[in-house]
Protein backbone atom coordinates (compact mmCIF):
# COMPACT_ATOMS: atom_id res chain seq x y z
CA UNK A 1 0.00 0.00 0.00
CA UNK A 2 1.11 3.56 -0.69
CA UNK A 3 0.53 4.42 3.00
CA UNK A 4 3.14 1.83 4.00
CA UNK A 5 5.61 3.27 1.51
CA UNK A 6 5.04 6.78 2.82
CA UNK A 7 5.56 5.62 6.40
CA UNK A 8 9.05 4.52 5.43
CA UNK A 9 9.83 7.99 4.05
CA UNK A 10 8.45 10.17 6.83
CA UNK A 11 9.76 10.10 10.39
CA UNK A 12 7.70 10.89 13.46
CA UNK A 13 9.87 13.90 14.22
CA UNK A 14 9.14 15.36 10.77
CA UNK A 15 5.42 15.30 11.58
CA UNK A 16 5.76 17.24 14.83
CA UNK A 17 4.48 20.83 14.78
CA UNK A 18 6.74 23.14 16.78
CA UNK A 19 6.33 26.91 17.26
CA UNK A 20 7.50 28.85 14.22
CA UNK A 21 10.55 30.13 16.12
CA UNK A 22 11.73 26.52 16.54
CA UNK A 23 10.29 24.83 13.46
CA UNK A 24 12.08 23.52 10.40
CA UNK A 25 10.49 23.47 6.95
CA UNK A 26 9.21 20.17 5.57
CA UNK A 27 12.02 18.07 4.04
CA UNK A 28 12.86 18.18 0.36
CA UNK A 29 11.70 14.58 -0.11
CA UNK A 30 8.10 15.76 0.34
CA UNK A 31 8.56 17.74 -2.89
CA UNK A 32 10.45 15.13 -4.89
CA UNK A 33 9.34 11.56 -4.09
CA UNK A 34 6.82 9.68 -6.21
CA UNK A 35 5.32 7.96 -3.14
CA UNK A 36 4.53 11.32 -1.55
CA UNK A 37 2.84 12.54 -4.73
CA UNK A 38 0.67 9.40 -4.95
CA UNK A 39 -0.18 9.59 -1.25
CA UNK A 40 -1.33 13.21 -1.56
CA UNK A 41 -3.30 12.55 -4.74
CA UNK A 42 -5.25 9.66 -3.22
CA UNK A 43 -5.77 10.99 0.29
CA UNK A 44 -5.63 14.79 0.15
CA UNK A 45 -6.91 15.93 -3.22
CA UNK A 46 -9.67 13.37 -3.64
CA UNK A 47 -11.12 14.19 -0.22
CA UNK A 48 -10.97 18.00 -0.33
CA UNK A 49 -13.17 20.62 -1.97
CA UNK A 50 -11.83 21.88 -5.30
CA UNK A 51 -13.05 25.02 -7.05
CA UNK A 52 -14.21 24.17 -10.58
CA UNK A 53 -16.20 27.16 -11.83
CA UNK A 54 -19.01 29.63 -11.25
CA UNK A 55 -22.78 29.69 -11.60
CA UNK A 56 -22.34 32.60 -14.04
CA UNK A 57 -21.04 30.03 -16.54
CA UNK A 58 -24.49 28.37 -16.46
CA UNK A 59 -26.92 31.07 -17.46
CA UNK A 60 -29.75 28.98 -18.96
CA UNK A 61 -31.03 25.43 -18.81
CA UNK A 62 -28.80 23.06 -20.77
CA UNK A 63 -25.64 25.14 -20.34
CA UNK A 64 -22.68 23.07 -19.20
CA UNK A 65 -18.93 23.25 -18.78
CA UNK A 66 -16.22 20.64 -18.23
CA UNK A 67 -13.44 20.22 -15.72
CA UNK A 68 -10.64 17.69 -15.28
CA UNK A 69 -10.10 17.05 -11.57
CA UNK A 70 -6.90 15.08 -10.92
CA UNK A 71 -7.53 12.95 -14.00
CA UNK A 72 -11.27 12.62 -13.46
CA UNK A 73 -13.39 14.29 -16.17
CA UNK A 74 -16.52 15.95 -14.78
CA UNK A 75 -19.38 17.90 -16.31
CA UNK A 76 -21.37 20.62 -14.53
CA UNK A 77 -24.75 21.32 -16.12
CA UNK A 78 -27.85 23.43 -15.50
CA UNK A 79 -31.09 21.44 -15.45
CA UNK A 80 -33.95 23.94 -15.35
CA UNK A 81 -33.19 25.98 -12.23
CA UNK A 82 -30.99 23.27 -10.74
CA UNK A 83 -27.26 22.72 -11.14
CA UNK A 84 -25.92 19.17 -11.31
CA UNK A 85 -22.48 17.61 -11.51
CA UNK A 86 -21.58 14.23 -13.00
CA UNK A 87 -18.56 12.35 -14.20
CA UNK A 88 -18.22 13.08 -17.91
CA UNK A 89 -18.28 9.33 -18.49
CA UNK A 90 -20.93 7.24 -20.23
CA UNK A 91 -22.06 4.19 -18.23
CA UNK A 92 -21.89 1.99 -21.32
CA UNK A 93 -18.13 1.78 -21.97
CA UNK A 94 -16.65 4.93 -20.52
CA UNK A 95 -17.02 7.28 -23.49
CA UNK A 96 -17.16 11.08 -23.11
CA UNK A 97 -20.48 12.91 -23.04
CA UNK A 98 -18.95 16.19 -24.20
CA UNK A 99 -15.66 17.53 -25.50
CA UNK A 100 -16.15 21.22 -24.68
CA UNK A 101 -18.56 23.62 -22.98
CA UNK A 102 -21.92 24.19 -24.64
CA UNK A 103 -25.69 23.86 -24.37
CA UNK A 104 -27.81 20.78 -24.92
CA UNK A 105 -31.24 19.27 -24.30
CA UNK A 106 -29.81 15.77 -23.89
CA UNK A 107 -26.31 14.54 -23.13
CA UNK A 108 -25.17 12.12 -25.82
CA UNK A 109 -22.11 9.90 -25.54
CA UNK A 110 -19.63 10.69 -28.30
CA UNK A 111 -18.61 7.03 -28.52
CA UNK A 112 -21.80 4.96 -29.05
CA UNK A 113 -24.62 7.49 -28.84
CA UNK A 114 -26.25 6.65 -25.51
CA UNK A 115 -28.28 9.64 -24.34
CA UNK A 116 -29.00 10.95 -20.86
CA UNK A 117 -31.44 13.52 -19.53
CA UNK A 118 -30.02 16.56 -17.79
CA UNK A 119 -30.78 14.97 -14.42
CA UNK A 120 -28.42 12.12 -15.32
CA UNK A 121 -31.00 9.41 -15.96
CA UNK A 122 -30.48 7.17 -18.97
CA UNK A 123 -32.79 8.20 -21.83
CA UNK A 124 -31.99 5.89 -24.76
CA UNK A 125 -29.41 3.26 -25.67
CA UNK A 126 -29.44 2.50 -29.45
CA UNK A 127 -29.33 -1.06 -30.78
CA UNK A 128 -29.64 -2.65 -27.37
CA UNK A 129 -32.61 -4.92 -27.93
CA UNK A 130 -32.21 -8.48 -26.72
CA UNK A 131 -29.99 -7.59 -23.77
CA UNK A 132 -31.25 -9.57 -20.81
CA UNK A 133 -31.82 -8.22 -17.28
CA UNK A 134 -30.98 -4.67 -18.32
CA UNK A 135 -32.26 -2.08 -15.82
CA UNK A 136 -31.98 1.48 -17.10
CA UNK A 137 -32.20 2.86 -13.57
CA UNK A 138 -28.89 1.21 -12.75
CA UNK A 139 -27.13 3.02 -15.58
CA UNK A 140 -27.66 6.66 -14.60
CA UNK A 141 -24.66 8.98 -14.74
CA UNK A 142 -22.50 8.84 -11.63
CA UNK A 143 -22.87 12.07 -9.67
CA UNK A 144 -20.05 14.17 -8.24
CA UNK A 145 -20.25 15.88 -4.83
CA UNK A 146 -20.56 19.63 -5.25
CA UNK A 147 -21.64 22.71 -3.38
CA UNK A 148 -21.89 26.44 -4.08
CA UNK A 149 -20.45 29.34 -2.09
CA UNK A 150 -21.02 32.93 -3.22
CA UNK A 151 -21.60 31.72 -6.78
CA UNK A 152 -18.40 29.65 -6.88
CA UNK A 153 -18.87 25.92 -7.54
CA UNK A 154 -16.76 23.49 -5.52
CA UNK A 155 -16.56 19.76 -6.23
CA UNK A 156 -15.08 16.77 -4.39
CA UNK A 157 -14.47 13.27 -5.73
CA UNK A 158 -14.92 11.62 -2.33
CA UNK A 159 -16.93 12.76 0.67
CA UNK A 160 -14.97 15.58 2.36
CA UNK A 161 -14.67 15.37 6.11
CA UNK A 162 -15.61 19.05 6.49
CA UNK A 163 -18.54 21.00 5.02
CA UNK A 164 -17.45 23.80 2.71
CA UNK A 165 -19.34 26.37 4.80
CA UNK A 166 -17.15 25.39 7.75
CA UNK A 167 -13.97 25.53 5.66
CA UNK A 168 -14.73 29.08 4.46
CA UNK A 169 -16.30 30.35 7.67
CA UNK A 170 -15.70 34.05 8.25
CA UNK A 171 -14.43 35.02 4.79
CA UNK A 172 -17.66 36.61 3.56
CA UNK A 173 -17.90 38.73 6.68
CA UNK A 174 -14.23 39.73 6.58
CA UNK A 175 -14.38 41.16 3.05
CA UNK A 176 -17.68 43.06 3.51
CA UNK A 177 -18.85 45.27 1.76
CA UNK A 178 -17.31 43.40 -1.18
CA UNK A 179 -19.85 40.93 -2.59
CA UNK A 180 -18.10 38.47 -4.90
CA UNK A 181 -21.39 36.64 -5.62
CA UNK A 182 -22.28 39.49 -7.98
CA UNK A 183 -19.09 39.24 -10.01
CA UNK A 184 -19.21 37.86 -13.56
CA UNK A 185 -16.95 35.25 -15.11
CA UNK A 186 -14.57 36.70 -17.71
CA UNK A 187 -11.73 34.34 -18.57
CA UNK A 188 -9.81 31.19 -17.63
CA UNK A 189 -6.03 31.01 -18.00
CA UNK A 190 -3.92 27.87 -17.37
CA UNK A 191 -0.21 27.46 -16.67
CA UNK A 192 1.73 24.19 -16.59
CA UNK A 193 4.68 24.57 -14.24
CA UNK A 194 7.67 22.30 -13.69
CA UNK A 195 7.50 22.19 -9.91
CA UNK A 196 5.75 20.28 -7.17
CA UNK A 197 2.40 21.82 -6.24
CA UNK A 198 3.66 22.65 -2.72
CA UNK A 199 6.48 24.79 -4.14
CA UNK A 200 3.88 27.00 -5.79
CA UNK A 201 1.77 27.17 -2.62
CA UNK A 202 4.78 28.03 -0.45
CA UNK A 203 5.67 30.83 -2.84
CA UNK A 204 2.13 32.23 -2.78
CA UNK A 205 2.02 32.36 0.99
CA UNK A 206 4.66 35.01 1.61
CA UNK A 207 5.56 38.49 0.45
CA UNK A 208 9.19 37.93 1.46
CA UNK A 209 10.18 37.42 -2.17
CA UNK A 210 8.29 40.42 -3.62
CA UNK A 211 11.22 42.89 -3.79
CA UNK A 212 13.49 40.28 -5.39
CA UNK A 213 11.14 38.54 -7.85
CA UNK A 214 8.30 40.98 -8.61
CA UNK A 215 9.53 44.53 -9.29
CA UNK A 216 6.22 45.51 -10.92
CA UNK A 217 4.03 44.06 -8.17
CA UNK A 218 6.19 45.72 -5.53
CA UNK A 219 5.05 49.06 -6.93
CA UNK A 220 1.44 48.09 -6.19
CA UNK A 221 1.83 46.15 -2.93
CA UNK A 222 4.27 46.96 -0.18
CA UNK A 223 5.79 43.85 1.41
CA UNK A 224 6.33 45.86 4.61
CA UNK A 225 2.56 46.34 4.91
CA UNK A 226 1.74 42.66 4.44
CA UNK A 227 -0.26 41.28 7.34
CA UNK A 228 -0.90 37.54 7.67
CA UNK A 229 -3.82 36.11 9.61
CA UNK A 230 -4.40 32.38 10.10
CA UNK A 231 -7.58 30.40 10.68
CA UNK A 232 -8.32 26.71 11.11
CA UNK A 233 -8.61 25.92 7.39
CA UNK A 234 -7.17 28.97 5.66
CA UNK A 235 -4.85 31.93 5.92
CA UNK A 236 -5.18 35.53 4.76
CA UNK A 237 -2.53 37.92 3.54
CA UNK A 238 -3.75 41.45 3.07
CA UNK A 239 -2.25 44.77 2.25
CA UNK A 240 -3.43 48.28 1.32
CA UNK A 241 -2.94 49.07 -2.35
CA UNK A 242 -0.60 51.82 -3.41
CA UNK A 243 -1.77 54.39 -5.94
CA UNK A 244 -1.86 52.44 -9.23
CA UNK A 245 -3.63 52.26 -12.59
CA UNK A 246 -4.25 48.50 -12.55
CA UNK A 247 -6.33 47.70 -9.45
CA UNK A 248 -7.39 51.07 -8.11
CA UNK A 249 -7.39 52.00 -4.45
CA UNK A 250 -8.50 49.86 -1.53
CA UNK A 251 -7.24 46.65 0.03
CA UNK A 252 -5.98 43.41 -1.44
CA UNK A 253 -7.13 40.19 0.21
CA UNK A 254 -5.19 37.04 -0.62
CA UNK A 255 -6.90 33.97 0.84
CA UNK A 256 -5.34 30.53 0.79
CA UNK A 257 -7.75 27.66 1.50
CA UNK A 258 -6.02 24.41 2.42
CA UNK A 259 -4.80 22.50 0.56
CA UNK A 260 -4.60 24.23 -2.85
CA UNK A 261 -7.09 27.08 -3.47
CA UNK A 262 -6.40 30.81 -3.63
CA UNK A 263 -8.96 33.62 -3.67
CA UNK A 264 -7.41 36.94 -4.69
CA UNK A 265 -9.93 39.68 -3.93
CA UNK A 266 -9.33 43.27 -4.98
CA UNK A 267 -11.65 46.19 -5.74
CA UNK A 268 -14.20 45.03 -8.33
CA UNK A 269 -12.22 41.87 -9.05
CA UNK A 270 -11.90 38.25 -7.96
CA UNK A 271 -9.22 35.93 -9.22
CA UNK A 272 -9.35 32.27 -8.17
CA UNK A 273 -6.31 30.01 -8.42
CA UNK A 274 -6.43 26.24 -8.25
CA UNK A 275 -3.12 24.39 -7.98
CA UNK A 276 -3.40 20.78 -9.17
CA UNK A 277 -0.60 18.20 -9.10
CA UNK A 278 0.24 16.59 -12.44
CA UNK A 279 3.26 14.63 -11.20
CA UNK A 280 5.80 14.81 -8.40
CA UNK A 281 7.48 17.75 -10.14
CA UNK A 282 4.80 19.27 -12.36
CA UNK A 283 1.66 21.27 -11.57
CA UNK A 284 -1.24 22.91 -13.34
CA UNK A 285 -2.35 26.31 -12.06
CA UNK A 286 -5.81 27.42 -13.20
CA UNK A 287 -6.69 31.12 -12.99
CA UNK A 288 -10.33 32.21 -13.28
CA UNK A 289 -11.02 35.95 -13.53
CA UNK A 290 -14.28 37.57 -12.32
CA UNK A 291 -15.20 41.25 -12.38
CA UNK A 292 -18.11 43.43 -11.33
CA UNK A 293 -18.37 44.84 -14.87
CA UNK A 294 -17.36 42.72 -17.87
CA UNK A 295 -19.15 44.64 -20.64
CA UNK A 296 -18.45 48.37 -20.64
CA UNK A 297 -15.53 49.45 -22.89
CA UNK A 298 -13.65 51.19 -20.05
CA UNK A 299 -13.97 48.16 -17.80
CA UNK A 300 -12.89 45.71 -20.51
CA UNK A 301 -9.83 47.86 -21.18
CA UNK A 302 -8.96 47.81 -17.48
CA UNK A 303 -9.59 44.05 -17.29
CA UNK A 304 -7.24 43.29 -20.17
CA UNK A 305 -4.55 45.39 -18.51
CA UNK A 306 -5.17 43.50 -15.28
CA UNK A 307 -4.78 40.12 -17.03
CA UNK A 308 -1.58 41.21 -18.80
CA UNK A 309 -0.13 42.33 -15.47
CA UNK A 310 -1.23 39.07 -13.85
CA UNK A 311 0.59 37.13 -16.57
CA UNK A 312 3.73 39.19 -15.99
CA UNK A 313 3.66 38.32 -12.29
CA UNK A 314 2.88 34.69 -13.06
CA UNK A 315 5.84 34.33 -15.42
CA UNK A 316 8.09 35.64 -12.65
CA UNK A 317 6.62 33.11 -10.21
CA UNK A 318 7.03 30.28 -12.71
CA UNK A 319 10.69 31.15 -13.16
CA UNK A 320 11.50 31.16 -9.45
CA UNK A 321 9.34 28.12 -8.60
CA UNK A 322 11.02 26.01 -11.27
CA UNK A 323 14.45 27.07 -9.98
CA UNK A 324 13.40 26.21 -6.41
CA UNK A 325 12.26 22.76 -7.56
CA UNK A 326 15.73 22.12 -8.99
CA UNK A 327 17.23 23.24 -5.70
CA UNK A 328 14.99 20.86 -3.75
CA UNK A 329 15.99 17.99 -6.05
CA UNK A 330 19.70 18.73 -5.59
CA UNK A 331 22.06 17.40 -2.93
CA UNK A 332 22.49 20.94 -1.64
CA UNK A 333 19.26 21.21 0.40
CA UNK A 334 17.01 19.27 2.74
CA UNK A 335 15.34 21.53 5.35
CA UNK A 336 15.31 25.24 6.15
CA UNK A 337 13.91 27.60 8.81
CA UNK A 338 11.05 30.13 8.87
CA UNK A 339 11.06 33.89 9.33
CA UNK A 340 8.40 34.61 12.01
CA UNK A 341 7.92 38.07 10.48
CA UNK A 342 7.65 37.02 6.83
CA UNK A 343 6.65 33.36 6.56
CA UNK A 344 3.77 32.74 8.95
CA UNK A 345 1.55 31.71 6.01
CA UNK A 346 4.07 29.11 4.79
CA UNK A 347 4.50 27.78 8.32
CA UNK A 348 0.71 27.54 8.76
CA UNK A 349 0.31 25.62 5.48
CA UNK A 350 3.08 23.18 6.31
CA UNK A 351 1.67 22.67 9.82
CA UNK A 352 -1.73 21.79 8.30
CA UNK A 353 0.00 19.43 5.89
CA UNK A 354 1.83 17.68 8.74
CA UNK A 355 -1.42 17.35 10.69
CA UNK A 356 -3.11 15.83 7.65
CA UNK A 357 -0.26 13.35 7.10
CA UNK A 358 -0.36 12.35 10.77
CA UNK A 359 -4.11 11.81 10.78
CA UNK A 360 -4.10 9.61 7.67
CA UNK A 361 -1.06 7.58 8.65
CA UNK A 362 -2.40 7.01 12.16
CA UNK A 363 -5.61 5.70 10.63
CA UNK A 364 -3.75 3.21 8.43
CA UNK A 365 -1.35 2.16 11.16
Amino acid sequence: MIENRISDLITESELSVLPIEQAETIPSSWYTKEAVYEFELNNLFNTSWQIVGHTDQLKKSGDYFLFDLTGNPIIIIKDGNDIRAFYNVCRHRGGPLAFEAGNTKLLQCKYHGWTYKLDGTLHKQPNFSGVEHFNKKKFCLNPVNFTIWEGLIFAALDNPAINLSEVLSGIKERITPIDVSKYKFYKRVKYKINCNWKVYVDNYLEGYHLPFVHPGLSKVLDAKDYITETSINYSLQYSPLKDNDVYGMGEAYYYFIFPNIMLNILPGRLQTNLVLPLSKNQSLVIFDFYFDDVTSPDSVKRIEKDIRFSDEVQQEDIMICEKVQKGLESKGYDKGRFSPQEEMGVYHFQALLKSFYSKVLTHFN
